[in-house]
Order: C-alpha cells, then sequence, then structure tokens
C-alpha cells in the first residue's frame, strides 16, 4: 500500500486537473453558475428550520437564533457528504475511455470528485458566514477545531466514495442503493436535530462516523463548545478505518475494471 499511495501523490497534478475539469464542467452553461454550489445547503438549512420550529411548537419552547445557526453550520457538510458520494459513485463509469486506455492511479477519479464537491462547499461556505452574521453568532477559540473536522470529513467522503465507485462497475444497481441511502440517511444522522435531543439513546445515532462530525461543527461554530473528545476520537479511527479499507477494497477490483466497465 506504500508504494500504491506514493504513487498516487505522483499523479497528484493529473488529480489536480481532472478535479477542475468536474468543477468546469459541472457550472459549464449553467444559467445559475456557482449558485448551485448553494442551492442544496439552502434548501437542507430551510427544512431544517421548519422542523426545529415544528419542534420548539410542539414542545412549546422558542425557536433560538442558536438553533437556526447549529442547522445551517451542520448542513453544510452534510450537503458535501452527499455530493460527494453521489458524483464519485459515476466517477469510473462517467470516464470509461480513460479508465480503459491509459494508464495511472484510478482512485483518483472518485478523490476528484471529493474536491471538486469540496469546491463547491468553500462557495457555499461564504454563504453561511453572512447567515451567521446575520445572526450574530461570534466567534470562539473552539473554531480551531474546523481543520481537524474538515480534514476528516474529506477522508470520510473519499474512503466512501472508493468503495461506492468501484462496487458500481460490478454491480450496476449500487448507484440506486446508494441513492436511496443519501436520500433517507439525513433522518438517521443529527443534521435537523441533536443527538442528545434523544438522552441515553442518542448515542446510537452517534455511531454514524459522520455523526460526530456534525455535531462537532456546530458545537465549535454555532454553540462555541468544545467537540465532544470521545465521540470524535471514535469518528477520527472509524473515518480511517473506512478511507484504508476502501483504498484497499478499490485497489483489490482495480485490475477488472476495464472488463466491467
Amino acid at each position: 500500500m506504500k508504494e500504491e499511495l506514493k504513487e498516487l501523490y505522483r499523479y497528484r497534478e493529473l488529480l489536480y486537473m481532472i478535479a477542475y475539469r468536474d468543477i468546469k464542467v459541472r457550472y459549464k452553461q449553467s444559467i445559475m453558475g456557482f449558485m448551485w454550489a448553494i442551492l442544496m445547503p439552502v434548501l437542507i438549512v430551510l427544512s431544517g428550520v421548519v422542523v426545529r420550529y415544528a419542534y420548539a411548537m410542539a414542545s412549546h419552547a422558542p425557536l433560538k437564533t442558536v438553533d437556526i445557526a447549529n442547522v445551517a453550520v451542520k448542513s453544510l457538510p452534510w450537503a458535501f457528504l452527499v455530493s460527494s458520494i453521489r458524483f464519485a459513485c459515476l466517477s469510473l463509469i462517467n470516464n470509461k475511455d480513460l479508465v480503459t486506455k491509459i494508464y495511472f492511479p484510478k482512485e483518483i477519479f472518485p478523490i476528484a470528485a471529493v474536491l471538486a464537491s469540496l469546491f463547491d462547499f468553500v462557495v457555499a461556505s461564504g454563504a453561511l458566514i453572512i447567515l451567521l452574521l446575520v445572526l450574530r453568532i461570534g466567534w470562539s477559540p473552539y473554531l480551531a477545531w474546523t481543520p481537524a473536522l474538515l480534514l476528516t470529513m474529506v477522508l470520510l467522503a473519499a474512503g466512501i466514495g472508493m468503495i461506492v465507485s468501484a462496487a458500481s462497475l460490478y454491480f450496476r444497481d449500487v448507484k440506486f442503493i446508494v441513492e436511496v441511502f443519501l436520500t433517507f440517511g439525513i433522518f438517521f444522522t443529527p443534521v435537523f436535530y441533536d443527538a442528545s435531543m434523544f438522552g441515553d439513546k442518542g448515542k446510537w445515532l452517534l455511531l454514524n462516523p459522520m455523526s460526530p462530525i456534525l455535531d462537532g461543527f456546530g458545537a465549535a461554530i454555532a454553540r462555541h463548545q468544545s467537540p465532544d473528545l470521545w465521540w470524535f476520537a471514535y469518528s477520527l479511527v472509524c473515518t480511517l478505518l473506512i478511507f484504508l479499507g476502501g483504498y484497499v477494497f478499490f485497489k483489490h477490483l482495480e485490475p477488472g475494471f476495464a472488463e466491467s466497465i
């Protein structure tokens, strides 16, 4: 694996070029342009605000600005994960000519899809910052957690992306299964709500490796608290296992890509 990772590093410029191409193709001849990167997070935020408002009305508790900020902060990473997995799943199929005719590390395609979605994440972050300023959510030293949370999120997306992209070549219904999980996964992940709302049972929701990451973003940015260190450590370990396991899985299936595509 060490030599294969070194080879991937040697092809890093190709990785950047393919990621840049994916970004250009995504927005080429698009009426809204980069606004598409903001649309999905905005829709998720609005849906989350409606859910939190309904919960506040049912519990006779006021809807606070920090609750809206918390939903907004967690919606953006979730939108990134959904976009990354969706585009990574089809990354090999959509580049079948390059996969079959040219030699280079094929994991470049799902990783490039993640990097392209990361660009969308950065664009949408500008709108999030404006929203946080409007809600008067200040800054705190806990923002220093953001880079670690961001890196963990990217590695998790890349690991899952490699798994689903390779599997989709051998089983074409994988892309439909992925869409089902991405559609309903938001209800089993604390995006619109906090795991703490479920009391002791909330820990089962945090077993999803993405959940502690989202909760960490909400704590560090919106609530001005430190992320739960135990759960973040759990998420980090799971992420590393998924990334390394996904890489091994991808390289194991790679020799048969040309015949299966």
